[in-house]
């Protein structure tokens, strides 16, 4: 079952509306608390010794409660305190009086203090923060940091932000976080993996989805959806129930990004694929994947039938933004929309480019576009910092403006459709290497032959790219992947079992 992920303003609500019915606040954060203790004894059993340091609200309540659980478990605990104690109040202040009638003792933060900890607990500022970390809050985590120290972040690292995965001036940099009620969105895209370690889940008994009027602001992408997807093929099936593809990139020497999309394209399953491509790249194309049939084209002319004959058009892949690449996007897009079927589209790369320069305005429901966030912020017109800062809402304004579905790629890539927001907690830094869009082009183009529809083609797209990888880096590590090493890998995704 595919997890559902929420806002912070949300989660406050589900708190709130749990707390209503009928258990007590400081009960609510005793067990979020005892969750965390667990959490933290399940990553590092054998330590000894820790850190905990509480902030003024309830994430340093949290963070209190734990200080006393670590205590009665018989460790040596170094309680440390951005906020007096005798300046909190309601539930916070009723922990930090638990952890010292535990008999934990309590020092106040100071530029100059050593963390005696083997692990440090990070219970500083939550999912509350809304502007820059500054002062004390900043300079305490820039020491945690500093430190070295293995962490476990209670909610969300502090400086995170809830939302969006934005970095708020600093943030901690976690080993685990575990997270209360509702999993946040921010933990899962933007800046987030690089901050939270591996993400521990907790409800605390409350079941989200019960509060139909809280819908979930995006839903995390999962493996377990691939195997409900891809069947065993009928015994009777031939190539053309398969589908037909149909690449057109690879202007004048930019020959492999076309390559690497129909030859991915062929290993995802698709019945037939042609590669439409300036003349100089056909040979290369039929070294590489003699099953491709590979058409060299010196302009629009050449295409003849392909177009037509196509179930699925793939443009983008070194396509270029000269005149060639121009006169495929527009063929392609003029085809489409004189074809008695429905033809989908995916555009990428210089395919987006052109988008943005030359149809600024063209908005389609048949097509998956897949910006990285440069080309996101060249068709929304803002900057690519713009994007970064909010992913989610970058990836639902461009979806809205264009149409169809987009496919925001980057750590913690989003895909947002008719149907809303999906994260991918997949993937990883060895995929920072060229071609890899390519790649991903030519596996949604095959998985859209299969006829396997718009939306559910780029979840399950964007989860085989970079399942692939992660299988690929398992095997042989991150430095020196290459996108052709996904398609083997890809494979085996789809032939589950």
């Amino acid at each position: 079952m595919l997890r559902p992920l929420y806002r912070a303003a949300q989660v406050g609500e589900l708190d709130r509306r749990t707390i209503a019915g009928g258990i007590e606040g400081f009960a609510l954060m005793q067990r979020a608390a005892s969750s965390a203790w667990h959490s933290f004894r399940g990553r590092w059993p054998q330590v000894r010794a820790v850190s905990v340091l509480c902030g003024g609200g309830n994430n340093g309540g949290d963070g209190h409660v734990l200080a006393a659980l670590a205590a009665q478990a018989g460790l040596k605990v170094q309680r440390v305190v951005l906020k007096e104690i005798s300046e909190l109040q309601g539930d916070a202040g009723r922990a930090a009086q638990l952890a010292t009638s535990a008999g934990v003792g309590c020092v106040a933060w100071h530029p100059e203090l050593e963390l005696t900890g083997e692990v440090v607990v990070d219970a500083l500022l939550g999912t509350g923060l809304d502007g820059e970390v500054k002062g004390d809050f900043r300079r305490a985590i820039e020491a945690i940091n500093r430190s070295g120290l293995p962490v476990l972040a209670i909610d969300i690292p502090s400086g995170l932000a809830a939302d969006t995965g934005a970095v708020l001036g600093v943030a901690v940099q976690a080993s685990r976080t575990v997270t209360f009620i509702g999993d946040k969105l921010g933990l899962h895209t933007g800046a987030a993996p690089g901050y939270t370690g591996e993400v521990d889940f907790r409800p605390l008994g409350v079941k989200a989805l019960a509060f139909f009027d809280i819908p979930p602001a995006a839903w995390l992408l999962d493996e377990a959806i691939l195997a409900e997807s891809f069947p065993p093929r009928q015994r009777t099936v031939h190539k053309g129930d398969m589908g037909h593809v149909l690449v057109m990139g690879g202007a004048p020497g930019l020959g492999g990004a076309g390559i690497l999309a129909s030859q991915t394209a062929a290993r995802l399953g698709a019945g037939k694929i042609s590669l439409a491509t300036a003349p100089e790249h056909v040979v290369a194309s039929l070294v590489r994947c003699p099953e491709v049939m590979a058409h060299g084209v010196r302009g629009v002319a050449d295409l003849g039938e392909l177009p037509a004959q196509a179930d699925v058009r793939v443009v983008g892949p070194g396509l270029g933004k000269g005149a060639w690449g121009q006169a495929m996007l527009q063929s392609a897009l003029q085809e489409v929309s004189d074809s008695p079927r429905i033809v989908p589209l995916v555009i990428d790369a210089d395919g987006l480019n052109l988008l943005a320069t030359h149809w600024p305005a063209l908005r389609r429901d048949d097509w998956i576009l897949t910006p990285h966030p440069g080309e996101a912020a060249r068709l929304l017109g803002i900057s690519a910092g713009e994007v970064q800062a909010d992913r989610p809402a970058a990836a639902l304004a461009l979806q809205r403006k264009r149409g169809g579905v987009v496919i925001l790629k980057g750590a913690g890539s989003l895909v947002a459709g008719p149907s809303g927001l999906m994260v991918c907690p997949y993937g990883n830094p060895g995929m920072a290497s060229g071609g890899m869009g390519d790649a991903l082009s030519g596996i949604l183009g095959a998985l859209l032959a299969q006829q396997l529809g718009l939306e559910r083609s780029a979840w399950l797209g964007t989860l085989i790219h970079a399942l692939a990888a992660d299988c690929a880096v398992a095997e042989k590590g991150e430095r020196g992947l290459l996108a052709g090493d996904l398609a083997s890998y890809a494979r085996e995704l789809v032939n589950p079992g």
